[in-house]
């Protein structure tokens, strides 16, 4: 299935998208505002391309037809005869409508307009537009030729024909697709937010430090990075703000309470990498800090953590946000986890997840640690959420 594409957004995220689509064959026009972020996407575009040479996962005739594939375009009216627009600009509502507005104006009837915001609603991008019927929620993850996930999210107003098509598009670039119901975080932003929120939680408590709490995550529950190098890896200011956009769309819900430890960070302007100082100082690779390697405190970490990031997969499952097989294969294939959360709820048997909730909630006596109703339902009769 070859297509138009038309990129809107040359950051990142958008030459990413945009890199895709060219080297599947598709026909790509990539725009921008700023003239000087095209030209340095198509360089910094050629240049991934020629590592990618030289580790010899492509040849230089796939880097020179992906290169002749996009072009970049001097108007967003250069739209017109696109058969889709993925839209990869500025997390701000007001212009992501203002945007679609101006492109449903633009684009012919039949082409699909789609965002890549990993915050807002898709209902309301789509209000901006007459056919909103058109309008669908396309979400990479960072690096996009590289990160397997895409959430395919449908607007209220979302006709069965855009989505269909939308996967069967994203598919065909080797991605894996869930889809993903119309709600604050969707599916992977929704459920990773204790990873990083009960981190910082039992951190402020003083039960141990950031390196400890990592080596616990790591080392006890085999994921990739643990929470704090994760978050000095995305930056703290970005993290913060996701945080503070979830809780604020959830209504307040206690759940997805920011960390004052996180804002401070974040106002200090210790971002992490990317600052050369965050929850560890990386101005002379001074990475590594002293962890306390005592297995039952690690244990406790690690469960508590695990605990609240199942609770969450359950209850976006009792919440219909998706299925039990797009929430796992998300938070395998769009952060790494190292199992899905619904399946490790199984190994380690429902009843014992509700009990060790329960034991926090009883402690805490704090809405953060409610037990899914689906949790505790599951619980009562031994079921498991897979044969």
């Amino acid at each position: 299935m070859k297509m138009k594409v038309g990129v809107l957004g040359s950051g990142s995220m958008g030459s990413g998208i945009a890199q895709i689509a060219a080297s599947k064959g598709h026909s790509v026009k990539l725009y921008d505002n700023d003239r000087s972020s095209l030209t340095r996407s198509i360089e910094k575009t050629e240049s991934i391309l020629n590592r990618l040479i030289e580790k010899g996962k492509i040849s230089k005739v796939d880097k020179d037809n992906t290169l002749g594939n996009i072009i970049t375009v001097s108007s967003i009216n250069d739209f017109s005869d696109v058969d889709i627009v993925i839209e990869a600009i500025v997390e701000d509502l007001g212009i992501k409508k203002a945007v679609f507005n101006q492109l449903d104006g633009i684009c012919k009837p039949d082409c699909i307009l789609a965002s890549n915001t990993s915050s807002f609603s898709l209902s309301s991008i789509a209000s901006s537009c007459l056919k909103s019927e058109r309008v669908i929620g396309i979400h990479f993850f960072n690096p996009a030729p590289i990160m397997p996930l895409v959430e395919i999210i449908p607007a209220l107003q979302t006709s069965e024909r855009v989505v269909n098509v939308s996967r069967d598009l994203i598919d065909s670039w080797g991605k894996v697709t869930v889809i993903a119901k119309d709600t604050p975080g969707f599916i992977v932003n929704r459920i990773a937010r204790p990873f990083y929120g009960e981190a910082l939680r039992i951190y402020e408590e003083g039960m141990a430090s950031f390196a400890t709490i990592d080596w616990a995550l790591t080392h006890k529950g085999g994921f990739r990075m643990g929470p704090f190098t994760l978050m000095d890896f995305i930056g703290n200011d970005v993290n913060y703000a996701v945080t503070e956009s979830v809780f604020k769309a959830f209504y307040f819900d206690p759940r997805y309470k920011p960390s004052f430890t996180q804002k401070s960070y974040a106002e200090a302007g210790w971002l992490g990498k990317k600052s050369g100082k965050g929850y560890y100082d990386y101005s002379n690779d001074n990475t590594h800090e002293e962890v306390d390697k005592d297995a039952d405190q690690a244990n406790l970490i690690f469960k508590r953590i695990l605990l609240m990031l199942i609770n969450e997969a359950a209850d976006a499952l009792f919440l219909n946000i998706a299925t039990k097989e797009d929430i796992d294969l998300a938070m395998t294939k769009g952060v790494n986890y190292p199992k899905g959360l619904l399946a490790w709820a199984d190994e380690i048997g429902v009843s014992e997840c509700v009990s060790g909730l329960d034991q926090l909630y009883d402690e805490y006596k704090e809405d953060r640690y409610r037990c899914s109703p689906l949790l505790r339902r599951m619980g009562k009769v031994n079921a498991k959420f897979f044969d």
